[in-house]
Parts: structure tokens; C-alpha cells; sequence
């Protein structure tokens, strides 16, 4: 009898941590962009790159805490892909009951050009290797396009505004903008919604690892009945 994993729970609440923490970073950088970073950046194009120039002391601590938003923006995204596999590993070996899918599931998201078209697939097969209510397909499919969609407008943000740092234009200093904000907060809450979605499927499954039991235990007794007794084997000898 093969070990059952548990429903990957508390993965899936990590993930909606990371989530969380990347909409909130990215927020605090468009605040920062719209409150100091616009005159920031004509600050140091005034100052030509050059951090002995007059005036160059006084942008110090505003440069500061931009690079710290900037690094906080990096960490949250890193912290939701990896939650995000760890989640997904999970909950595929908890249908395969194997680790070896994991290594082409890791593979497709990787992998520069098939991570645009090949994870949405593998999530809908995993949703549907969950064994889903029949009558949640629509519903799960239009879901599943809405984050994918939405996934990669974010990503097209993203490869817009790099190199943060570099102005972008006359007056912006990472180009970032309540519209971005919208795109990142819908793809983040799409994307806890698919993994809501499977996990909740998954809690609601049949308990796998209590039919296995049932049947081993069936098994089992049938084997006892169908031996004979130690009395009636001494007699027939």
C-alpha cells in the first residue's frame, strides 16, 4: 500500500502569502513613484550620474529606499515562484503519488518560451486528475484563461519597466502606474483562485488512503476465511 500525501494546505496558504506580499510590494513602489520617485529622477538626471556633484547628499536617503523597494519587489516575486512549485509539486504527487512528474512540471516553467504556453495546461491537468464535480469544467476553464491571460500581461509589465533604475521618460522613474498595480493585484488574486480551486477539490476527493485500507483489509480477511481451520487440518491428517 502506497503512502497518501496530505492535501497540500498549508503550501497553498503560502502561496497566497507570497501572492499578498507581491501586490503589496509592488504598491508601495508605485506609491513611492507617485510621491517621490517622479522628482527623484529629475533630481539625478540634473546630477549626470555623478555622486560628487552638488546637491548629489541630498538624494542619498530617497535612492536608498528606493533600491530597497526594488529588492523587496524581487524577493516577493522569487518567494511566490517558489511557493507557487512547492505548491504545485505537492499537489501533483498527491494525484501521481510519485515525485518523477515534478521534474518536467519544474521543466515547462523554466523553460524560456514553453513557460508561456505549457504550465497552463499542466494545471488543468492536475485539476482535472483531482477529480472535480462535472459541473465546475466552464467555470474552471474560464478561470484558468483569465489568470493565464492576466500571468502574462503582468509579465509584459514587467520586461516593459526593466531595468528599474533607469528613468523612463523625462519625469518616471520606473514607469510604474496605477494600471500596472491592477494588472499585477488581478493576476495575483487569479492565480490564488486556481490554486484555491484544486485544493479545495482535493480536500473535498475521496479519501484515497481509507479505500486502500478497505480494500487491503477485504483482502485480508478474505484470505483468513478461505484458509482452513487448525482442528479440522488435524483431522484430515
Amino acid at each position: 500500500m502506497r503512502f497518501v500525501p496530505p492535501v497540500p494546505r498549508r503550501s497553498a496558504t503560502a502561496v497566497h502569502a507570497a501572492l499578498a506580499a507581491q501586490v503589496l510590494t509592488v504598491a508601495a513602489l508605485v506609491v513611492f513613484e507617485h510621491v517621490r520617485g517622479r522628482r527623484l529622477a529629475g533630481e539625478i538626471s540634473a546630477l549626470g550620474g555623478d555622486p560628487h556633484a552638488p546637491g548629489a547628499q541630498a538624494v542619498v536617503g530617497a535612492v536608498t529606499v528606493f533600491a530597497i523597494l526594488v529588492m523587496l519587489v524581487a524577493v516577493a516575486a522569487f518567494a511566490g515562484a517558489a511557493a507557487y512549485l512547492t505548491w504545485l509539486v505537492q499537489a501533483r504527487q498527491r494525484v501521481t503519488r510519485s515525485w518523477t512528474p515534478a521534474l518536467p512540471m519544474l521543466a515547462a516553467w523554466l523553460v524560456p518560451g514553453v513557460n508561456l504556453v505549457v504550465p497552463p495546461l499542466l494545471v488543468h491537468r492536475l485539476w482535472r486528475d483531482s477529480r472535480p464535480p462535472a459541473d465546475r469544467r466552464a467555470r474552471w476553464l474560464a478561470l484558468l484563461a483569465a489568470w493565464w491571460l492576466s500571468w502574462l500581461a503582468t509579465l509584459a509589465v514587467a520586461v516593459a519597466r526593466l531595468p528599474f533604475g533607469a528613468p523612463h521618460g523625462d519625469s518616471d522613474l520606473t514607469g510604474l502606474g496605477l494600471a500596472d498595480l491592477a494588472v499585477v493585484t488581478l493576476a495575483a488574486l487569479l492565480c490564488a483562485a486556481t490554486v484555491r480551486q484544486i485544493t479545495t477539490v482535493q480536500t473535498a476527493a475521496p479519501h484515497d488512503l481509507t479505500r486502500a485500507l478497505d480494500a487491503a483489509r477485504g483482502q485480508s480477511q478474505a484470505r483468513i476465511s478461505s484458509q482452513p481451520s487448525p482442528a479440522v487440518s488435524k483431522r484430515n491428517s
